[in-house]
């Protein structure tokens, strides 16, 4: 079934779904190389599901991305290079026939797997699974003809709430959240808090299409300023990835992750009296890039065909 009431191109209704599961390699070896090097493996395993619902005055947009990286390299521990779990969930009602403008709720949760680490030879974790945990819930106003592949997003009233699920973390006032109190003897007064909450506005753009052929851009860009702690400084989260298959299976792809927060400080020091952390350098844009080849699978696919095997 297909409706549009602003062009003739066709839109399908109901629902679209889509899940991929990947693997990317990098190796690295030197053998009597002159010029030195330091021979490294680095593999990442992806996921990635979305589950697209449209009717003629509504859609409900949810996607789920989880990656986990490791480098390995020579005379080292293994060292985690990636680590996201993220859902996004978004619903839209159509203002009017005659406008490109929806009435819009939007709901994101990240956080990740396994402990991080300043360095590999480090055992004092900086961060952990749920430590920090985000969760942004708001409502606003969402513009796209073509929703699917590009829209913006604006929101005066998100909240954001911080999670940092782990008493250690906590206790030093890790990414924002109240840091715990102590007497002259070091003893605990108060807990640390384990959550912080914010109220302020959240802009959002993505857009996704098929640039060339087989090779796909996508772009997500996130801005939020908070109305009470600190109105006017603005987190930064800015992703874009261009993906260029080579085959049914093969893809190489090439990504760049632009970063702010004013809540995670560049260095800090842990107090050994408090074990309160204590801000050397604050806040600094942080900058990942990505450049793999790896195997792709459609799941949808591969169910499809052992559902039909006899």
């Amino acid at each position: 079934m297909y409706f549009n009431k602003k062009s003739k191109s066709k839109i399908d209704l109901g629902w679209n779904t889509k899940k991929e599961a990947g693997l990317y390699l990098n190796q690295v070896s030197f053998t009597n190389w002159n010029a030195g090097g330091t021979n490294s493996i680095t593999a990442i395993l992806s996921g990635n599901a979305s589950a697209k619902y449209k009717q003629e005055n509504l859609f409900w947009n949810s996607f789920l991305t989880l990656r986990y990286g490791l480098n390995k390299q020579q005379d080292k521990p293994l060292f985690k290079t990636e680590d996201v779990i993220e859902v996004i969930s978004n619903v839209g009602l159509e203002k009017s026939p005659e406008s490109n403008w929806f009435y819009s709720a939007r709901f994101s949760f990240n956080t990740q797997f396994a402990n991080g680490y300043s360095n590999p030879d480090d055992n004092d974790p900086i961060s952990k699974f749920m430590a920090p945990g985000y969760v942004f819930v708001g409502v606003g106003m969402e513009y796209g003809r073509h929703i699917n592949r590009f829209s913006l997003y604006a929101s005066p009233f998100t909240l954001k709430t911080t999670f940092v699920l782990n008493d250690a973390l906590a206790n030093r006032g890790a990414f924002g959240v109240d840091p715990a109190i102590y007497d002259l003897e070091g003893n605990v007064i108060r807990e640390g808090k384990k959550t912080r909450q914010e109220l302020g506005a959240l802009f959002t753009g993505q857009f996704e299409d098929e640039i060339f052929e087989n090779i796909k851009f996508n772009s997500r860009l996130r801005l939020y300023t908070d109305y009470l702690n600190s109105f006017g400084n603005v987190d930064l989260d800015w992703e874009f990835n261009l993906d260029m298959k080579v085959n049914k299976y093969v893809q190489a792809t090439l990504g760049s992750h632009l970063r702010y927060d004013n809540d995670i400080k560049a260095e800090v020091e842990k107090n050994e009296m408090t074990n309160e952390e204590v801000v050397i350098e604050g806040p600094k844009l942080q900058w990942k890039q990505l450049l793999g080849v790896g195997v792709i699978v459609d799941l949808d696919s591969v169910i499809s065909l052992s559902s039909s095997d006899p």
